[in-house]
């Protein structure tokens, strides 16, 4: 049996390397080695201008696709005006994912989204977003000042495709860094998580054989690779 092939979604920001200095297409390495240890082979995916022919290509030279995390959504995107909390956005990179996911969402192609990735399935599907979840929730524990990753539990909603993955767990420890959120969800998602606030922390597609997102970071506990194998599972059938 061939290795199913996970082409993951990266940066494009300036950056140094060696003698270069400019713009880099990039990610977290986590990423990659999470679906090493998932069975599957990872592929980066650079923003790029696609036609929708184009992503039709791409996708189906895959068997699966990981939304990774990054920067915030452009809020026009879902209808928003451009909040002074709000940090900045990459237009290429959003244009790119949407045309990958609606090019896989055609296909049935197996989809996981992590954090950003969870935000851009809601908002491809007509969903909306919190731009600075502080000023919602009135706290900042999702992602504290001078802190990379910190854990926050998440409560898992019983009968989902999520709750599957994760062993019939009532609740999951997941590594959080994010200040934006989703917002209204989207009609054809449904939610599979919640933080302790009742923020949402992950969503799926039901109408599809695999297409969940969440919040938090999973390829950041390399102890549990649960999400990104149920992803190269669900890609090699």
């Amino acid at each position: 049996m061939s290795t199913p092939v996970i082409g993951l979604s990266c940066y494009r920001t300036h950056g140094t390397m060696t003698i270069y200095d400019g713009e880099l297409a990039s990610l977290p390495a986590q990423y990659l080695d999470t679906v090493t240890r998932a069975g599957g082979t990872a592929v980066l995916l650079p923003p790029q201008p696609l036609t929708p022919e184009q992503a039709r290509d791409i996708v189906g030279r895959l068997d699966g696709l990981l939304l990774t995390g990054g920067a915030d959504i452009d809020p026009g995107r879902y209808g928003d005006e451009l909040s002074t909390k709000h940090e900045g956005f990459e237009q290429l990179r959003d244009a790119s994912e949407d045309a990958l996911l609606r090019a896989a969402l055609e296909v049935d192609l197996p989809v996981l989204g992590i954090c950003r990735g969870a935000q851009m399935l809601n908002v491809h599907l007509g969903g909306t977003l919190h731009q600075h979840l502080p000023d919602v929730v009135g706290h900042d524990r999702y992602r504290k000042p001078g802190q990379s990753f910190t854990p926050e539990d998440m409560t898992i909603e019983p009968g989902t495709v999520l709750a599957s993955v994760l062993d019939g767990a009532a609740t999951v420890s997941g590594p959080v860094q994010h200040h934006q959120a989703i917002n209204e969800v989207a009609s054809e998602l449904l939610v599979s998580a919640r933080g302790f606030d009742g923020v949402v922390q992950g969503v799926e597609l039901p109408t599809k054989k695999f297409c969940v997102a969440v919040q938090w970071h999973p390829e950041e506990d390399a102890s549990d690779d649960r999400l990104v194998r149920a992803l190269v599972q669900a890609s090699q059938n």
